[in-house]
């Protein structure tokens, strides 16, 4: 079921990902197929776990997604910068969208988010005991509305506007997952 990749070359090349065209021979007729990837770094997702006395809250990130055209609350994440674990990666993107920094993070889980025609890996953490930092830290074409939201609520809305991200419903189902 393993097919050999003989050759591979990059197609398009942009900011956030590369389209690779890889020459792979089948397992079962040793014919050579071409199909095509996408080569991006790693991300991280980190859900920002906020304890006040009416229970606990996600800080999670309301922003403009170009690829459905809406707006969408998630929780921060990111692209690795080159050399950074996954662990300093999700803090980092935590730090920068939200302001908050985390004592305590968990490690939750680590999937791909689209093995069919994706190369890279998501990693997924849980932040505890946050404080705020002060501001956040966006990127220069980032914003980015920080909002508070009771976790049973986020439960309640995913798969609906302004729950639109899949990869925050794996998020959501890790979280639930390391609480059982």
């Amino acid at each position: 079921m393993i097919w050999t990749e003989e050759d591979k070359k990059t197609v398009y090349s942009c900011r956030i990902f590369d389209v690779e065209e890889r020459c792979c021979r089948s397992p079962a007729n040793n014919k050579l197929r071409t199909f095509n990837a996408l080569s991006t770094p790693d991300w991280a997702i980190i859900i920002p776990a906020l304890d006040t006395e009416q229970g606990r809250n996600f800080v999670m990130v309301r922003q403009w997604r170009h690829g459905a055209r809406e707006l969408s609350l998630e929780f921060p994440g990111g692209v690795f910068e080159k050399g950074e674990s996954p662990e300093l990666a999700a803090a980092r993107e935590m730090r920068e969208e939200t302001g908050y920094i985390a004592r305590k993070i968990e490690n939750l889980g680590v999937f791909n988010p689209n093995p069919a025609i994706m190369s890279n890996k998501i990693h997924f953490f849980l932040a505890l005991d946050l404080e705020a930092s002060g501001k956040q830290q966006l990127d220069e074409d980032e914003y980015a509305e920080v909002e508070i939201v009771p976790w049973q609520e986020v439960l309640a809305g995913m798969g609906k506007p302004p729950y639109i991200h899949a990869l925050m419903a794996t998020a959501m189902c890790l979280y639930l997952k390391s609480r059982i």
